[in-house]
């Protein structure tokens, strides 16, 4: 007989906003199925992003079926799972466990397919020839992996900790091959966007907890296309700015609804239905976030 009940959870900091248990327990209701989504806030229990092993094991052995790690823990945790899948073992980075039956924890990467599906959609037409990307964590890692496979022709990673963009860079050209991508210092960051395409934002900056312009607006020009990873609110300070100056821009609706619609399929073995999870999110994300 078919599992028609889940427990799932979402792993890291200041996740009190998070749209992701609305958007699972809808689809799960909408599939006649049960879905209990709990939130694991790092911040409330008052342990280090270091703890992550000690909670992912604690959720196996209270039951769950499995759990979404986010900001800061998606590269923590690799280090205490029992299997990778090869794109999360590429990028280095994980968003979503699965527990089988024998309780061994495997580590998914659905952000980025999610972001991928989420700008074939909204940039179908945008130039892909020189990128920069702001942002080297776990969302940077795979928004940089889906441009590329989306065609890229050179990807600049800029990060405030300079090796962490380095390691980014080495993983990038590991994969997809030499030239792929180059990394440089916040402070160098004018070089690159004069001559890019686009810029793709994977940094917290514009989050509630986070407002503000993750670079200076003066460095933005109409010749740009500008996506963002950030989706609470669906309107940052970035995409405000950008489309006043006319750039074509791409909010972060879009990757956090397909990258929850794979990971419902993950959970579940049950196929989503990834347009009716995105009408959810940018009718729950527009509907909550319309005060702030």
């Amino acid at each position: 007989m078919a599992k028609d009940a889940f427990l799932v959870g979402l792993i890291g900091s200041g996740i009190g906003p998070s749209l992701s248990p609305a958007l699972h327990e809808r689809e799960a209701g909408r599939q006649g199925l049960r879905c209990v989504y709990r939130l694991i806030d790092i911040d409330r229990l008052g342990v280090p992003p270091e703890a992550v092993g000690d909670l992912v094991r604690a959720a196996r052995d209270l039951g769950f079926d499995g759990l979404n790690i986010t900001h800061p823990c998606k590269q923590l945790v690799l280090a205490h799972l029992d299997e990778l899948a090869p794109q999360a073992e590429a990028l280095g980075a994980v968003n979503t466990v699965v527990f089988d039956d024998a309780g061994r924890a495997r580590g998914h990467n659905t952000d980025v397919t999610g972001f991928a599906a989420s700008f074939a959609r909204g940039l179908p037409d945008a130039p892909l020839d020189r990128i920069v990307q702001l942002g080297a964590g776990g969302a940077g890692a795979a928004a940089a992996h889906a441009v590329l496979t989306l065609g890229a022709g050179r990807v600049t990673v800029v990060d405030a900790l300079a090796e962490r963009a380095a390691a980014l860079a080495g993983r990038l050209n590991a994969h997809f091959g030499p030239g792929r991508a180059d990394h440089v210092p916040a402070d160098a960051l004018p070089g690159p966007l004069s001559g890019a395409d686009g810029i793709v934002h994977a940094t917290p900056t514009g989050m509630a907890a986070h407002p503000g312009l993750p670079l200076p607006a003066g460095l933005l020009h109409p010749g740009l296309w500008v996506a963002e990873v950030v989706y609470r609110p669906l309107e940052t300070e970035l995409l405000r700015t950008a489309r006043a100056l006319g750039c074509a821009t791409l909010d972060g609706g879009g990757m956090a609804a397909f990258q929850a619609a794979d990971a419902f399929r993950l959970f579940t073995g049950r196929a989503p239905d990834a347009v009716r999870m995105l009408a959810d999110i940018t009718g729950l994300a527009g509907a909550v976030t319309a005060p702030e």
